[in-house]
């Protein structure tokens, strides 16, 4: 029995830290971030939010996108700022719907701050205000969802409305308008989803996918130019959600092997009934009960 937890804990160990590595890699960007990495893309995401700025150029856009403060694996969120406008946007990909976003752009938001204040140099702690962009939060959701709110709020969601002290406002975004760069986003990631499912999390989903978007002059000029780093970003995700599905089944089977062992433990414990009853009760094998008993014998 012994050496079943070992071996059983040698496994999830090894799922661990396969996981582990998977995060380590140098790849750690999105397809989201990546795409506005580039400041001609960057800026078609900011016209397509704010049409009414006309003459920004992109040496008005810096960004200042956080790196390895939320998460610790695959990067979609994005920070820069406009003129006195501070952007921060967030992609959603889930199609498990959370509002535990908001507060997810509030940390956000508070990291950027404080990095602001410290690039600006500027003391919290003097008597002289401090001068702060004003912050717009967006959040692109690219799951399926019946309804479709345009704003969430952290009043409203965790504090029934109520007034408090903090409450942040973040904009959903669903599709963009048609042809825009947003737009463009939301549909390479229903094609890939549309491949995943067909082909699996495999290169050759990944390949269609791109085919399928030239085709459809969905994001064809970045595709085209970064289409070997869109195929390593992509199969690194997909990688790391195998490891995570493996992690958490292997989290099951060790409950439920559990399960069977205390179930055994307290068959033994009647002292009516035979190994091979007990084996069949609960699931163990024969040779899994006789060690189990020969642990619980008093020394």
């Amino acid at each position: 029995m012994k050496r079943l937890e070992r071996d059983s804990a040698e496994i999830l160990d090894n799922v661990k830290k396969e996981q582990e590595d998977i995060m380590k890699r140098t790849i750690k960007d999105s397809v989201f971030t990546n795409l506005f990495q580039d400041k001609k893309y960057l800026l078609q995401l900011y016209k397509a939010l704010h049409p009414e700025d006309t003459d920004v150029t992109e040496d008005d856009l810096n960004d200042i996108t956080i790196k390895n403060v939320l998460t610790d694996n695959i990067y979609n969120d994005l920070g820069f700022t406009v003129g006195d406008k501070l952007m921060i946007l967030v992609e959603a990909q889930s199609s498990v719907w959370t509002v535990n976003i908001i507060v997810r752009a509030l940390m956000y938001l508070v990291q950027t701050w404080h990095d602001y204040f410290e690039r600006t140099k500027q003391n919290l702690y003097k008597s002289k205000k401090v001068r702060m962009p004003i912050p717009e939060i967006f959040v692109i959701y690219t799951g399926e969802r019946k309804t479709r709110p345009s704003e969430i709020s952290l009043s409203q969601e965790f504090f029934g409305g109520k007034e408090c002290a903090v409450d942040v406002k973040v904009k959903m975004i669903y599709d963009g308008k048609e042809g825009d760069i947003i737009n463009q986003y939301v549909m390479f990631t229903k094609v890939c989803n549309e491949q995943m499912r067909k082909h699996g999390r495999t290169r050759k989903a990944v390949m269609e996918a791109i085919r399928i978007c030239k085709d459809r002059n969905v994001l064809s000029e970045y595709l085209s130019s970064k289409e070997s780093e869109v195929v390593s970003i992509m199969m690194v995700l997909y990688d790391e959600e195998e490891i995570m599905r493996s992690y958490v089944e292997s989290e099951r089977h060790d409950a439920r092997y559990d399960e069977k062992v205390e179930t055994a433990k307290r068959f033994l414990q009647m002292k009516k009934l035979s190994y091979d009853d007990i084996a069949v009760g609960s699931g163990l094998t024969i040779e899994e009960v006789e060690e189990l008993a020969d642990e619980l014998q008093p020394v």
